[in-house]
């Protein structure tokens, strides 16, 4: 780092991610005092240039932040009214029917989104009151207090050489303390984690567990489009020995979201997480929807399926987690986008009785009680054995006891039949050798309804500063050649969504692990899959990564 004075701003609130989580809290703190300074940092270029989700939106935190949501526009245009449940095979589908659904996956009264969209009118609300949204400013580094609490971090740095000096255009950025950090960085955030190992807030949860969602936008044939259907699928091409499954939301404009979820739980590291999605878009029911149409964007990004178990301490001293970052997703529901505005509005109700009270830097402890005991808690304590349910019995086995289980507290008050159940190993952990297993013969993408992982990328328009130091890092730069490739086949070459990582091989030279970090979609599955833990992944300088629009 820069020997250069950084200039110091204060805020009574800092907020690190301009998501639902941190969007929703910026705007519930200026709802409870209007002179509050408030300001949200956001490494994307503009609100929205990172968000990828699904997204079907249960609007129950929109419901409670701005009640008047449709009287001010919100772009909630889209009403769920058809709900499908499929289990693929390879030429064919069983439907499950709705009525053996639990009611929690009933889509009723839901919205088909962008959240992307959604973020940047919640913006320009929080803005009309007050709050300071700074797009482009990546947050690199937290600063401590001489407590050894959390007063803020530092953001805007930007000129780095590749090999982290300063070059002849280094700004320095500045620092922005608060007497509160939120961090609603999404999935894995590159602070979150910092403050997890500082602060040991997991010490008193389970593992987390992650799954790699990947999208495209696809424009269809008007006469196969369908408004306001969802439909999901499982079974196909990941076999009931891994578990994932898809999404296909027909939005307007004959637009259609086609999604893929794989759990990385997986054990073969042979599997390669972006062709089983490619694959599955040539199933018969699949194909026949997106012949004739034309895929407008892609992107991927790691997805949260711990549950309630995995929830670690989401108060620190001087700080909260918030969102994907303390990992409040619902997995059978697939559905998080409600919980981050909840957590977003209980942290900034606990920060604003402690700042009232003349308090800062302390550990909000009130927020931490209201997650787990409020809607957020309630949501996911209902669905909490599904995931280690289907990574001890697989699809099957998962799919009956899971569905049983969740039918079995809806009736009796959230009393389950098999308490809490643990997830064992970390997804890391639950990579198996290659000597275990076999390679999987993947078919070469066609260019119609299946592409190459690079023509895709350029789908997500990313671009990253060539120049700048490499925002994935290597603990130890000999491990995949030494370790992951004769042990593991190196599955980076495989579980990256983006061909960011490659094993160079030349005659008569040693084998290269080389890292194309330009093609970095930000969806952080290298710093969770990695089964030597290598990986570390960082924020680039602020504004680089995707642009998605309508994600």
């Amino acid at each position: 780092m820069s020997e250069m004075t950084r200039e110091t701003m204060e805020y009574d609130v800092v907020i690190v991610g301009a998501g639902p989580a941190g969007l929703s809290a910026a705007i519930r703190l200026k709802q409870l005092d209007a002179d509050l300074e408030v300001v949200v940092l956001e490494k994307g270029s503009e609100v929205g240039a990172h968000i990828l989700s699904g997204a079907v939106l249960d609007p129950s935190g929109l419901d409670r932040l701005i009640p008047d949501w449709k009287d001010k526009g919100a772009p909630l245009n889209v009403p769920v009214k058809e709900d499908n449940f499929y289990v693929l095979g390879e030429a064919g589908q069983i439907r499950l029917p709705n009525f053996i659904m639990p009611p929690l996956m009933n889509n009723h009264g839901n919205y088909i989104v962008s959240m992307g969209n959604v973020c940047r009118w919640m913006a320009e609300q929080a803005e009309e009151m007050g709050v300071e949204i700074f797009p482009g400013f990546a947050c690199s580094e937290l600063v401590f207090a001489e407590d050894g609490a959390v007063k803020g971090v530092v953001a805007g740095e930007m000129g780095l050489n590749s090999d982290g000096t300063p070059g002849p255009q280094y700004e320095p950025g500045m620092e922005l303390h608060g007497k509160y950090v939120f961090l609603s960085e999404g999935v894995r955030g590159s602070l979150s984690k910092q403050v997890i190992e500082k602060y040991n807030l997991d010490a008193d949860c389970d593992v987390p567990k992650f799954g790699l969602g990947m999208k495209e936008i696809w424009e269809v044939d008007p006469e196969k489009h369908n408004e306001g259907e969802v439909t999901h699928t499982m079974g196909w091409p990941l076999g009931v020995k891994n578990t994932g499954g898809s999404f296909v939301y027909h939005l307007d404009n004959n637009q259609v979201y086609v999604g893929y979820i794989v759990d990385l739980n997986y054990r073969n590291p042979y599997l390669y997480p972006y062709m089983e999605f490619q694959r599955f878009k040539h199933h018969p029911k699949i194909a026949a929807l997106l012949e004739g149409g034309r895929r407008v964007a892609y992107g991927a990004r790691a997805v949260t399926k711990g549950g309630f178990q995995s929830i670690p301490e989401v108060a620190f001293p001087g700080g909260a987690l918030l969102g994907c970052s303390a990992g409040l997703v619902n997995l059978p529901r697939i559905k998080g986008n409600h919980n981050a505005m909840h957590s977003g509005i209980e942290a900034a109700e606990a920060a604003h009785a402690a700042i009232k009270d003349g308090r800062s830097g302390d550990k909000l402890a009130a927020y931490d009680a209201a997650l787990k005991s409020g809607p957020v808690g309630r949501d996911l304590k209902k669905v909490r054995n599904v995931a280690p349910l289907n990574g001890k019995y697989g699809l099957l086995g998962g799919l009956t006891l899971g569905g049983f289980d969740m039918w079995f507290q809806s009736v009796f008050g959230g009393l389950s039949l098999f308490g809490t159940l643990k997830h064992g190993k970390n997804d890391a952990q639950a990579t198996e050798p290659a000597s275990k297993h076999k390679p999987i013969d993947y078919h070469k993408p066609d260019g119609k309804l299946s592409f190459d992982r690079l023509t895709n990328v350029s789908y997500s328009m990313t671009n990253h500063e060539e120049s700048q130091p490499a925002h994935l890092r290597l603990k130890d730069p000999a491990i995949p050649v030494s370790v992951n490739v004769p042990k593991f086949a190196e599955p980076a070459q495989r579980y990256c969504p983006a061909g960011v990582y490659e094993v160079v091989e030349e005659a008569g030279k040693e084998a290269r692990f080389v890292i194309n970090f330009q093609n970095c979609v930000h969806c952080k599955t290298c710093d969770i899959k990695d089964p030597s833990q290598n990986i570390v992944w960082t924020v680039p300088q602020g504004g680089d990564g995707p642009n998605y629009p309508n994600m």
